[in-house]
């Protein structure tokens, strides 16, 4: 009779505690757990040994790198005595601290006041402006301003370092003091000078323009004429030149060797004077005078009507019907035309 054949025995089944994943797991979040497990589990020697060996160096490694604020640890090596200082006092939190600006402030002068208030920004500042001159204006285009003053507001905005900016507008001049009269430049006198030269005068004014017509009013200016004289210039001389940007400066000329005229809107060569009209003929007297002295006839002024005023007493004339009629003397001392038989 055969002896019953070898039978090999079966491979464990792992537990619930002994499945790969799980080990896996509590190697890397529960280092002495899992490395428990990993002993007591189906893995080969060599597996064991590593997985051992890589848990507890995760497990160490929080404990070997010093997290920043904190004191070296006692075995880390030796230790250096120095002395202790005093605590110092930090600044008191509050529900809304304000931010430090992180440099010095810096001077925002000369700039246009929407470049300074944006480069303030930047610098942890908020800013405000007002007109630097007496007349008090607003500011509602930052464009058209520029910064002539600097100094911390009085009044703070949003609890941050606030910058208040005396400015005045960009084609202006600033003035000596914050809140003094703009020194507004004084037209100089050209009159006399070339037109060159007097453009070349009046260029640091920052006019709008220069532009030249002629002096008198029937000669007509050529294409070049920076040799001309200067015979009149609007604005005068010592005119203040308010907003130069805006303005123009018009030069009256004349060619080399004309002289100026004596005054503006005069021709240098008027037309003559016409001949006069001659006196009209005298008109032919008139028919028939009421002062006539009259005669029997009846003659003088004809047309008359009775009642009416006349003069000299005594005088005669007809009415409009023939009638014969004779000035007469009236009870209220005037003469009236009466019936003259």
């Amino acid at each position: 009779m055969y002896p019953p054949p070898h039978s090999h025995p079966s491979a464990p089944v792992p537990g619930r505690w002994q499945r790969p994943a799980l080990i896996v797991l509590m190697l890397v979040f529960v280092p002495p757990l899992g490395i428990v497990l990993a002993w007591r589990g189906l893995w080969s020697r060599r597996r064991k040994v590593v997985a051992t060996l890589l848990s507890a160096m995760w497990f160490a490694l929080p404990g070997l790198v010093d997290s920043p604020g904190k004191a070296p640890r006692a075995d880390a090596g030796p230790r250096v005595e120095t002395a202790s200082a005093a605590p110092v006092p930090g600044p008191t939190p509050s529900s809304s601290p304000t931010p430090a600006p992180s440099e010095p402030v810096a001077s925002y002068v000369g700039q246009g006041l929407k470049e300074a208030k944006a480069a303030a920004r930047d610098a942890g500042y908020d800013a405000v402006s007002h007109d630097a001159s007496p007349g008090n204006a607003g500011q509602w285009d930052d464009g058209n301003w520029r910064v002539c003053f600097q100094e911390p507001a009085a009044k703070p905005l949003r609890k941050r370092p606030t910058l208040d900016f005396g400015v005045v507008r960009v084609e202006e001049p600033c003035p000596t003091k914050d809140g003094d009269p703009i020194p507004h430049p004084k037209m100089p006198k050209v009159v006399g000078l070339a037109f060159a030269r007097a453009s070349e005068v009046l260029r640091p004014l920052g006019l709008r323009a220069v532009e030249a017509r002629s002096a008198y009013t029937d000669v007509t200016l050529p294409g070049a004429v920076d040799e001309w004289t200067v015979c009149f210039q609007d604005p005068r001389e010592d005119q203040e030149v308010t907003y130069p940007g805006n303005r123009t400066a018009h030069l009256s000329l004349t060619a080399p060797g004309t002289p100026c005229p004596g005054r503006e809107n005069t021709e240098l060569r008027p037309d003559p004077d016409p001949d006069p009209d001659p006196d009209p003929a005298p008109a032919p007297p008139k028919r028939g005078g009421s002062s006539s002295g009259g005669s029997s006839g009846g003659g003088g002024q004809a047309g008359v009507q009775f009642g009416r005023f006349c003069s000299p007493v005594g005088a005669r004339a007809t009415t409009g019907d023939g009638r014969p009629a004779k000035c007469f003397m009236g009870k209220d001392g005037r003469a009236r035309w009466g019936y003259g038989s």
